[in-house]
């Protein structure tokens, strides 16, 4: 038997504090177990929270507030997305 795979973690950043709280209801919504959490100190936001989350990311989900999506993988995070819109 296959054990499942482990969640990939995700950061995403936002211009705004409203933006991570309507991001975070969102995913939730989906049956994400997602945590609104300060912005680690490797990435820059200009509002300084930040949504972890599980899921795959879907482009689908960018908004204007939406800053940027990062994998954590290694101890190091990968650029997934960053909004055009900045």
């Amino acid at each position: 038997m296959n054990s499942p795979s482990p969640s990939k973690e995700h950061i995403a950043t936002f211009h705004t504090h409203f933006g991570a709280l309507t991001f975070h209801k969102k995913l939730k919504a989906l049956g994400d177990n997602a945590v609104m959490m300060p912005v680690p100190r490797k990435l820059s936001a200009s509002c300084g929270t930040c949504v972890k989350f599980s899921l795959p990311f879907d482009h689908a989900w960018a908004d204007e507030d939406l800053e940027a999506v990062y994998l954590h993988e290694e101890g190091d995070y990968r650029l997934l997305f960053e909004n055009e819109e900045t």
